[in-house]
C-alpha cells in the first residue's frame, strides 16, 4: 500500500467526522474552540521495542499509543476534541497490518469520542514507531496542574497500580514466579491495553488541588508534583492499591513491589486534594465505580518518601523509568 492509498483508505475514514480535519485533503487542519474554552496539547510517542514488544496485534499497538495520549488530556481535566498521527512504517509493513491499525484507532475513537484531524504517514528502513499529538478542551483557567499541592492534603490514585510492569516482565519471562492463568491474562492485557480515566480528570476540575498520570512510576511522578508544588509527600506502602494478580505476585516475591512503586506504565491519576475534599472524592468514586485510594499525604519539605506496614523507610532508589538519551 503506498502512502496516499494509505491515507485515503485507512486514515480518511477516521477523520470524517471532525470537521476540523477538513477530510485530510489539505496542508493543515483549522481547529475552532467555543468561547470560554482553551486547548489541552500533549504529544506523546512510541517506538517498537522500547515502549512496546513488537509481538502485539496492531490494534492494540494503536490504541495504547493513542491511550497514553488520552491520559494525559485526562491528567489535565480535559475533554478529548482530536488528535494528529504521524507513523513510520518499516517498508515491508503489510496492507493488513495498516488496516488492523486503524481498525484499532476507530474502536478508541469511538469509545473516548475523539477524532483524527491529519497527520503524517511515512517509510522508514528502521522498526516502527510513531506520535500522536492530542487535544482536548477545558473551561479557561480550570485546567488541572501539577502546581496546586498544599501541605495537609491527601494524595489519592485511581485503579491499581504495579499491573502493567508486573506484565511486561511476565510477557519477558523474568517475573521469576508462577502466576494463574487468570493473573496471567490480568497482567498482561494491563500492560497492553492502558485504561486512560478521561472521566475522572473532568470530574476533579475544582475538586484537586494538583494531577498528572502516572506513566514513569508512582514516586518519580509524585516527584514531580512535589517539586511544581514546592512540598514534600509521604506515601505509605501497605495503602497503595494492588489488583489480585499483583498481591499474589508480591506474595510470593516481596521485591516485586518496585513494579508497584516505580514501574510506570500504570496510566492511572494520581492527584492531591485538600481533607475537606474526601467526600466528595469517594462521590466522585461511586459515580464512576472506579476504585480511588488514599495513599498518603503532602507534607511540608521536599522529595517522596515511602514507609511500609512498620513505620520502616522503603523508598526505591529509582522511583520511576527515564530513557537514557
Amino acid at each position: 500500500m503506498r502512502e496516499f492509498d494509505a491515507i485515503h483508505t485507512v486514515f480518511t475514514p477516521l477523520a470524517l467526522n471532525y470537521a476540523g480535519s477538513l477530510g485530510l485533503r489539505d496542508d493543515a487542519a483549522l481547529l475552532r474552540l467555543a468561547q470560554g474554552q482553551e486547548l489541552v496539547v500533549t504529544t506523546d510517542a512510541i517506538s517498537e521495542g522500547i515502549h512496546f514488544l513488537g509481538t502485539e496485534a496492531p490494534e492494540w499497538i494503536a490504541k495504547k499509543l493513542l491511550r497514553s495520549n488520552l491520559s494525559d488530556l485526562a491528567a489535565m481535566g480535559a475533554k478529548p476534541e482530536c488528535y494528529f498521527l504521524s507513523i513510520m512504517l518499516p517498508e515491508n509493513t503489510s496492507d493488513a497490518w495498516i488496516a488492523r491499525f486503524g481498525q484499532g484507532l476507530a474502536e478508541d475513537q469511538a469509545l473516548f469520542g475523539i477524532q483524527l484531524a491529519g497527520g503524517d504517514t511515512i517509510a522508514t528502513k528502521g522498526l516502527f514507531s510513531a506520535s500522536v499529538t492530542a487535544m482536548g478542551t477545558v473551561k479557561m483557567g480550570t485546567s488541572l496542574r501539577r502546581s496546586g499541592a498544599k501541605a495537609g492534603n491527601t494524595i489519592y490514585v485511581s485503579g491499581t497500580l504495579g499491573d502493567s510492569a508486573l506484565g511486561l516482565a511476565l510477557l519477558q519471562e523474568r517475573l521469576g514466579v508462577e502466576v494463574s492463568p487468570v493473573d496471567s491474562l490480568w497482567l498482561k492485557e494491563r500492560y497492553f491495553l492502558p485504561h486512560p480515566r478521561v472521566g475522572l480528570g473532568q470530574k476533579l476540575v475544582g475538586v484537586a488541588s494538583a494531577a498528572m498520570d502516572i506513566s514513569d512510576g508512582l514516586v518519580q511522578d509524585l516527584g514531580h508534583i512535589c517539586a511544581a508544588s514546592g512540598v514534600g509527600a509521604a506515601l505509605h506502602r501497605k495503602w497503595l492499591p494492588l489488583s489480585d494478580a499483583a498481591a499474589h505476585v508480591i506474595d510470593k516475591q516481596d521485591d516485586w513491589w518496585q513494579a508497584v512503586l516505580a514501574g510506570g506504565d500504570d496510566y492511572e491519576l494520581l492527584f492531591t486534594v485538600p481533607a475537606t475534599a474526601q467526600e466528595q472524592v469517594k462521590a466522585i468514586g461511586e459515580e464512576l465505580h472506579l476504585k480511588l485510594t488514599m495513599v498518603g499525604e503532602i507534607v511540608a519539605g521536599e522529595g517522596v518518601s515511602v514507609q511500609d506496614e512498620h513505620g520502616i523507610d522503603v523508598t526505591p532508589e529509582r522511583g520511576g523509568y527515564s530513557h537514557a538519551l
